[in-house]
């Protein structure tokens, strides 16, 4: 799943629900084109891992990786940088 722009507060549940209404034995969620990443975006990767343990890899812009870092989240194992 690709998504680009904002992952704020008005659109970090639909890319949630959108994640989990793949059928997928793995999802990538390729967030290389964020360039805005916020507290409810956080929480929605954390419980989209949450839901597809071992089964998350997350693609991060740099902005992702920052905010994620900033977070303690910046060694996940679902976590992939380039």
């Amino acid at each position: 799943m690709v998504v680009t722009g904002e992952v704020d507060m008005a659109t970090a549940g639909t890319m949630l629900q959108t994640a989990l209404r793949e059928p997928a034995e793995r999802v990538t969620l390729d967030l290389r084109g964020v360039g805005f990443f916020d507290s409810a975006a956080i929480h929605a990767v954390v419980r989209l891992a949450d839901r597809l343990p071992g089964r998350l890899t997350v693609l991060p812009s740099r902005q992702v990786v920052r905010v994620l870092e900033i977070s303690g989240l910046g060694e996940q194992g679902w976590l992939h940088r380039d």
